[in-house]
């Protein structure tokens, strides 16, 4: 691998996952919409601030990044958000918001990120898929929206660009211990059993990415061996 681009890069699993390449000497440019909370002074991290759920920016960005990385042969796809509610509680605007950066995000990167990838003939691709994409529960419509979405566009692009030198994997956690529930009334209990460690997921990352090219791990279901809960108050925004 030369150089890893990664959205959501500034905490939990995207933060974890860059963490572990710089320390393997791997450049990584990591995208998210603010990096107050993942400094690293490393020559071999690159932040670039965005909202990528402001799709309409996205070409120019990528078409950037791709420009000014051309080495750039692994890509992370991690940026995202939960939001678990009935669904006639969301409105119209946080329908749209909550797919724009959970799905079309992933999907319009992807766009310009194979054509660079098939002109080099190599690249792999990875998405942050959830236990979400596989089976769908209350209050869940939006997220697992996302998530099934997700799944079923790496499983055709998969297909798509198996003749290109091109791997497309998806990894399906479940509870991760991350700033991903501080918005969510709802956490896994403390004991290790109860989540997965983002560390966790960036090392199998890694672990995959050395497997022999020829090889393609289509997905990856992980789960935490027990699923207890907390339930906490919102903070509400003011």
């Amino acid at each position: 691998m030369k150089k890893v681009l990664i959205t959501g890069s500034s905490s939990g699993i995207g933060k974890a996952t860059a963490e572990l390449f710089l320390k393997n000497d791997v450049p990584v440019v990591g995208i998210a919409r603010q990096h107050k909370k993942f400094i690293h002074k490393s020559k071999l991290y690159e932040p670039i601030e965005a909202d990528l759920s402001l799709i309409e920016s996205l070409p120019k960005l990528i078409t950037t990044i791709l420009q000014e990385h051309p080495d750039i042969d692994v890509f992370i796809g991690n940026a995202g958000y939960g939001d678990f509610q009935s669904i006639e509680n969301f409105s119209a605007n946080q329908i749209r918001n909550f797919l724009n950066l959970n799905l079309i995000s992933h999907i319009t990167l992807c766009r310009f990120i194979v054509s660079h990838m098939k002109y080099e003939k190599n690249g792999t691709i990875f998405f942050i898929g959830s236990e979400s994409g596989l089976v769908g529960k209350k209050k869940g419509t939006l997220y697992s929206a996302a998530k099934f979405g997700l799944r079923g566009f790496c499983q055709a692009l998969r297909d798509e660009v198996a003749t290109s030198g091109i791997r497309v994997c998806l990894l399906n956690p479940g509870f991760v211990r991350t700033p991903f529930f501080e918005s969510l009334n709802f956490e896994p209990k403390e004991t290790e059993t109860n989540a997965i460690e983002p560390e966790d997921i960036a090392k199998i990352i890694l672990d995959l990415l050395h497997t022999r090219i020829g090889t393609n791990i289509d997905e990856v279901n992980l789960s935490p061996t027990t699923k207890s809960l907390n339930f906490k108050p919102v903070k509400k925004e003011t």
